[in-house]
């Protein structure tokens, strides 16, 4: 239970909403057993005893207490399924909004297939106990206790020998709890594994069909769909165990009771109304426990999905910096002094012993081959992962001396992987600053060199993007993310890689925009190409996680020998060779 305790901060706040529906089922439990007793009298004072003329009355009260007890059930089921909805409402938000603020570390190595399935099955399987299984649980005591109440004013001795099975049919409801919630652990386990296959496969359409992989996909989905199938069997297995066995002990109940209530009822000690009346009151007892197995499964479904959702819950957020005082806007000047980080402590540093200074209007070119460390730098800067030593400084103030919305509000960031969100292309420039106009949003445009393109799609700007911005060539949607970066009116403008999905011509019209948006703004310039960082104003040649080089476009050119002028060789050979070829 220490799962639902921990999560009772969802549904806790609803209690009032839970206790009403609790006595509304009461009041269902108890007009259920009026049935049995209601027959009692009616076959031992009307049928036995000649008084017909009561049957009338007695058929009309039972419509009564029908009547009364449908709007009993009302009320319970929809109390009941509004306390569900309410506290699952509250732990998907509580959910979302985690994983808004968990560590890029964390999204490492999670499968979003996985984090699907928590925020939907798992979260369902937590409400549907929470809203039905619960409260079947529920009714489940208060009608064993009200049936066996009655049948001990009845007749105490068969009452006792009737609930001689009781014991043993829990005993094999509680070992059927200890296989079958693992079990159902697994087949959530192997859910998310199967969701995360999909939902890589149709992310990945587009490389499985240009590699030919299309057979072996399948292959590979069969696999993962075969073990969710066998986990399912084998829960059918436990189920085609015990639910039988189960039965068979709550059957034995009813044996005893034609038994022993026959010889009573012969003997006197029990008149045939009270008899029947047992029978019905069996198997309210006997019912409920046979459906324990039921209920058992969605406690067990339900606890095993609240394990999985308390794992995300429980991971730790990625702490906010302390603001020392409030700043509305940065300067933008930056400064790494020794600068050393890793992933973690199993793998060498990403980068090492980093310094260099970029003040207010500066450009940085950083320059080297990939899983050099470039863009490590700037994932620092954004505190998207921790550095181990050394200090960074943004206008004289360590990074934890600002909170994070604050530093990355002043950041804006053009990422080598450009993602766009299925909405219209006006939303997703405006993603970063929700209040900008729709002139602010044209001038950006036509910073980027997108105008042109957006006016020509169907609707323009309101133009309604597919998922992932499909629709769109690569060199259009990496426009759009220069654009969206440029409406933020950032005081440091990072480009990673930004102009890598256009060709050379649109690169030089950028090129040339860009050279009025970093006016006053200090610019980090990440790229493979020599052309579009020559005019930085100091180029940090980047090997193996620490600066080989540093200097101008010139200074570097100069260096005979160094990683940069290699670089600038082999490119300037490439576009000759394009050239020639031309």
């Amino acid at each position: 239970m220490d799962t639902f305790k921990r999560l009772s901060r969802f549904y806790l706040p609803d209690k009032k909403m839970f206790i009403w529906s609790l006595i509304s089922l009461a009041v269902v439990s108890g007009l259920t057993v009026l049935y049995p007793i209601i027959l009692q009298y009616t076959i031992d004072t009307a049928v036995v005893g000649g008084q017909y003329g009561l049957i009338p009355y007695l058929a009309l009260g039972f419509i009564g207490i029908m009547m009364l007890k449908g709007g009993a059930v009302y009320i319970h089921q929809y109390l009941g399924d509004m306390f569900g909805v309410r506290a699952v409402y509250r732990l998907r938000n509580s959910l979302y909004e985690k994983l808004q603020f968990l560590p890029f570390r964390y999204y490492d190595n999670a499968k979003t297939g996985d984090l699907m399935s928590r925020l939907t099955a798992d979260v369902e399987a937590f409400r549907f106990f929470l809203s039905f299984g619960c409260a079947q649980l529920v009714n489940l005591v208060l009608l064993i206790g009200f049936s066996m109440a009655v049948m001990f004013y009845y007749s105490i001795p068969l009452a006792l020998a009737t609930m001689t099975m009781v014991p043993l049919l829990v005993l094999v409801v509680i070992r059927f709890d200890k296989r079958v919630h693992p079990a159902f652990r697994g087949i959530r386990k192997s859910l998310a594994q199967l969701n995360t296959k999909v939902q890589e496969n149709v992310s990945g359409m587009q490389t499985v069909k240009a590699l030919s992989q299309e057979d072996e996909e399948i292959v590979r989905f069969s696999g993962k769909n075969e073990d969710y199938r066998s986990k399912h069997l084998h829960v059918a297995k436990i189920w085609g165990t015990y639910f039988p066995l189960m039965e068979l002990v709550g059957n034995l109940a009813a044996v005893i009771l034609l038994a022993f209530g026959g010889y009573l009822t012969i003997t006197g000690s029990l008149t045939p109304g009270e008899l029947v009346a047992f029978f019905s009151l069996v198997a309210y007892i006997t019912g409920p426990i046979m459906g324990l197995g039921f209920i058992i499964n969605t406690f067990s479904q339900s606890k095993a999905s609240g394990e999985r959702l308390l794992e995300v819950l429980d991971e730790e957020e990625r702490p906010d910096g302390v603001a020392d005082e409030q700043t509305q806007r940065l300067v933008g000047e930056v400064s790494f002094q020794n600068v050393t980080s890793q992933y973690d402590s199993k793998n060498k540093p990403t980068v090492k012993d980093i310094s260099f200074e970029a003040t207010q209007g500066k450009t940085i070119g950083l320059v080297g081959a990939t899983g050099s460390g470039k863009s490590t730098l700037i994932q620092l800067m954004l505190r998207f992962y921790e550095r181990q030593s050394g200090d960074i400084l943004i206008d004289g103030r360590p990074l934890e001396n600002y909170t994070l919305k604050e530093l990355r509000r002043n950041i804006g960031v053009v990422l080598q992987q450009t993602f766009l969100f299925s909405s219209t292309i006006r939303d997703n420039l405006s993603y970063g600053n929700p209040d900008a106009t729709m002139e602010e949003i044209i001038d950006a445009a036509k910073r980027a060199d997108a105008h042109e393109f957006i006016e020509e799609l169907p609707n323009g700007y309101e133009t309604v993007l597919g998922e992932r911005g499909l629709g769109l060539s690569g060199g259009q949607k990496q426009r759009i993310a220069i654009a969206r970066a440029i409406i933020m009116n950032p005081s440091i403008l990072i480009l990673d890689d930004a102009t890598s999905a256009v060709d050379m011509q649109t690169e030089v019209k950028i090129q040339k925009a860009f050279k009025e948006v970093m006016k006053g703004r200090t610019t980090f310039i990440i790229a493979h190409r020599i052309s579009s960082v020559k005019h930085a104003d100091e180029i940090l040649v980047l090997d193996d996680g620490e600066i080989t080089e540093r200097g101008t476009h010139e200074e570097l050119l100069r260096q005979k020998q160094g990683i940069y002028r290699r670089i600038y060789d082999i490119q300037n050979q490439d576009q000759q060779h394009v050239l020639q070829r031309a």
